[in-house]
């Protein structure tokens, strides 16, 4: 039906296919869905749209420049309750996490060996991302509060080179930042994995949602059998994220081995866990709206999950 639906939108518009356009973080959508080649025979043509961190993505979302992207759960909620008309309408689960996809990070050489050691110390991460909140859930667990250390907001490539400067003294960040900031001598500090668990959403304009529900739900299938797809051929993956992001090779391979996730419905336990990743960014001030959790998501594909083969 979802395939009847993208045909009927092609014979409205004449001959040019639908379009549906999606935004990737780097590594991420364009470069699973290229190597997979998931998107071979799609009924409706993709205009990419590429972003250095989930923050950029979604308010390009949100602005209806870009009808679907991926970003971690964490980000999402930061966006939805500020405001932003988006929704998440798929989610995939790593869990558990696996170690190494999101770190708070010391340069070589530093003197600091715990995360307690990060009091009243500068560290580094994009406001409202995946490594904010995970430098919260790590201060909060070693029992401090956000006021006992020095945040400083800083895009991804920002604040890469304040890390590499010494202008902060710790960074709190992602896939593929991590490996990168790895492979030149930093060392982990707090690994996000010993914290918590998370997810990652597919998230559209609540205008794509209107418009195109059925390309959307067209694109989500095939992205989770790109998805499955991934774990069987990691070195194939690794060498067409390798060309799409310029990272080296064996840096990409690091960055699949460490995202290995799947399709999960967003039932009633999904969404209340992510109760308390809204809870953290609010005791920590960070958000202003109050919007009703239960209206941040319209899942396209309610109930389907992938199985892993």
């Amino acid at each position: 039906m979802a395939a009847l639906g993208i045909w009927a939108l092609a014979a409205r518009g004449g001959s040019s296919r639908p379009v549906l356009a999606v935004g990737s973080q780097r590594g991420g959508t364009k470069a699973l869905m290229l190597a997979s080649g998931a998107l071979d025979g799609a009924p409706y043509r993709v205009e990419w749209s590429e972003f250095p961190a989930a923050q950029n993505l979604l308010e390009a979302i949100g602005a209806g420049a870009v009808d679907l992207g991926m970003a971690s759960d964490a980000p999402f909620q930061f966006a939805y309750q500020n405001g932003q008309p988006i929704k998440a309408v798929a989610a995939l689960s790593a869990r558990p996490r696996p170690h190494g996809s999101l770190a708070v990070l010391v340069p070589r050489g530093s003197p600091l060996r715990r995360a307690a050691d990060l009091r009243g110390k500068r560290i580094a991460t994009g406001q409202g991302s995946i490594g904010h909140y995970t430098l919260l859930r790590v201060l909060e667990a070693n029992g401090l509060k956000p006021d006992d250390v020095k945040i400083v907001f800083l895009s991804p490539s920002d604040a890469k080179a304040a890390f590499d400067s010494g202008a902060v003294d710790a960074w709190s960040t992602w896939q593929p930042y991590v490996p990168t900031a790895l492979a030149t001598g930093a060392r982990i500090l707090a690994d996000g994995a010993d914290y918590f668990d998370s997810y990652a959403f597919d998230i559209a304009s609540d205008r794509a949602v209107q418009d195109k529900p059925a390309l959307l739900a067209d694109f989500l299938r095939r992205e989770a059998d790109a998805y499955l797809w991934a774990k069987t051929h990691p070195r194939d993956y690794a060498k067409v994220l390798s060309r799409e992001t310029g990272l080296p090779e064996p840096i990409a391979l690091y960055f699949i081995e460490h995202q290995a996730m799947v399709r999960v419905p967003i039932d009633a336990t999904l969404q209340a866990g992510q109760k308390d990743v809204v809870a953290h960014f609010r005791s920590a001030g960070a958000l202003r709206g109050n919007r009703p959790l239960e209206q941040a998501y319209h899942p396209l594909l309610a109930g389907a999950a992938s199985k892993a083969p």
